[in-house]
């Protein structure tokens, strides 16, 4: 496959929204990576790993927004493939979130193997159903696939190992991962908006949220959900102290 075009420097159209969050998107995550590490040398010990993921989640996401808006530009279509790189690096990152916030109080690496492992489920079903068998009925399997996935580390985070070790961690620990498992079932959940929005058909054949794009509503969920993550770690180390 030849990616020559995502070296040119491609003008967006006034009315070509699409393209514009995608610039947004990419100015978001990198003006918020060089906070995060800037911020890493004033941050305590303790809460410094943290803080670096954070800062690699987002930056990783720029780097790839300024891919997909070239690719989006280029081809006028969804970069499906650079989107669920980007997801296959970043989601399992803001998993180990969960684990590096709780391992002080005895989260083990087994959780964190359930916690990526769900996590890579849920990607890879995603991207069956929206990439191979996005103009099929059976998208909607391999969403239900992925989403069972989803709950699962919802399931977690709420009532599980995550949630019980977050409660004996101290009120601080607790509250952001509250907070977190907020971002969690509610930001996440922009996610399957934006699935139903690409796939022909809508929803068991219903034209639902079919006329809104696909990209936007995956780009505003980016955002939210990975530098709002990073906010409330951010925070944490601070209110820790």
């Amino acid at each position: 496959m030849n990616y020559s075009f995502l070296l040119e420097i491609k003008p967006i159209a006034a009315d070509n929204y699409v393209a514009f969050t995608f610039f947004i998107g990419c100015m978001a995550m990198l003006a918020a990576s060089v906070f995060f590490f800037f911020e890493v040398g004033a941050t305590s010990k303790e809460w410094r790993t943290s803080v670096l993921v954070s800062g690699l989640i987002t930056f990783i996401a720029a780097v790839h927004y300024y891919y997909m808006r070239d690719y989006n530009l280029a081809t006028n279509e969804s970069p499906t493939f650079f989107r669920y790189v980007d997801w296959l690096l970043t989601v399992p990152l803001m998993c180990v979130e969960f684990y590096l916030i709780t391992k002080k109080v005895g989260a083990k690496i087994s959780l964190l193997t359930k916690l990526i492992a769900a996590s890579l489920i849920m990607l890879v079903t995603g991207y069956i159903g929206e990439a191979i068998h996005g103009k099929d009925m059976q998208s909607w399997i391999w969403g239900l696939i992925s989403g069972l996935a989803y709950f699962y580390i919802v399931y977690l985070i709420w009532f599980g190992e995550v949630a019980k070790l977050a409660q004996s961690a101290g009120p601080a620990v607790n509250r952001a991962n509250k907070t977190l498992a907020w971002f969690v079932l509610v930001g996440w959940a922009i996610y399957p908006l934006g699935y139903i929005a690409g796939t022909e058909g809508g929803l068991f054949g219903m034209k639902i949220l079919s006329g809104l794009s696909m990209d936007v509503i995956y780009n505003i969920g980016d955002a939210i959900n990975k530098i709002g993550f990073g906010l409330v770690i951010y925070s944490l180390s601070r209110s820790a102290n």
